[in-house]
């Protein structure tokens, strides 16, 4: 479940890296009632472009940390060293 919200979070990131005026047109219209009425900036875009690019490095970091986690269960239980059983050797 975790790699499958890290997966939609990278491609999140990765459209709004790749086209941020659609996405930040997206947005607007989403979050305000008169979405024509509000005109971003044009360091907005750079900002959003940036955004995309973090979120994409982030969820692929954290993907490649769900993969090789299960690399580090998979070690064997021989080399455990053997609990104490409590006894007292005799002097």
């Amino acid at each position: 479940m975790k790699a499958l919200l890290l997966l939609v979070a990278g491609i999140g990131g990765l459209i709004e890296a790749l086209v941020p005026r659609a996405a930040v047109r997206a947005w607007t219209k989403a979050l305000y009632r008169n979405a024509g009425d509000a005109e971003p900036r044009e360091w907005v875009y750079s900002a959003a472009r940036a955004e995309g690019a973090v979120i994409v490095l982030a969820a692929l970091v954290g993907l490649y940390r769900v993969a090789t986690a299960g690399d580090d269960e998979s070690v064997d239980d021989d080399d455990e060293v053997p609990a104490a059983t409590g006894s007292r050797d005799a002097v």
